[in-house]
C-alpha cells in the first residue's frame, strides 16, 4: 500500500465518520462576527469609492481651471527690429 493509498483511506474514514456537533454558542458567536466583518468590509468599500470619486471630482475642478495641456504665455517679448 503507497503512502498515497494510506492517506486516502483516512481520509475516507475521517469523511464516512459522524460529523462533529458544533456548540450553539460558538455558532451564534460566528455569525455574530461575520456580520460585523462584512459590515465593516461594507462601509470600508463604500468610503474607499466614496474617496475615489472625490479624487476625480478634484482633479476635474483643478484641470478644468488650471488647465494643464494649454502652453503658458511667454514672459519676455521677441524684440522689436522694424521700426
Amino acid at each position: 500500500m503507497s503512502q498515497y493509498e494510506r492517506k486516502e483511506s483516512a481520509v475516507r474514514r475521517l469523511l464516512d465518520g459522524t460529523p462533529s456537533a458544533v456548540p450553539p454558542e460558538l455558532f451564534d458567536d460566528a455569525v455574530r462576527r461575520g456580520g460585523r466583518m462584512l459590515r465593516r468590509r461594507r462601509a470600508l468599500r463604500r468610503a474607499c469609492w466614496l474617496l475615489l470619486f472625490a479624487a476625480v471630482v478634484a482633479f476635474s475642478v483643478w484641470a478644468s481651471m488650471a488647465r494643464p495641456w494649454v502652453e503658458p504665455p511667454s514672459n519676455t517679448t521677441p524684440p522689436l527690429t522694424r521700426w
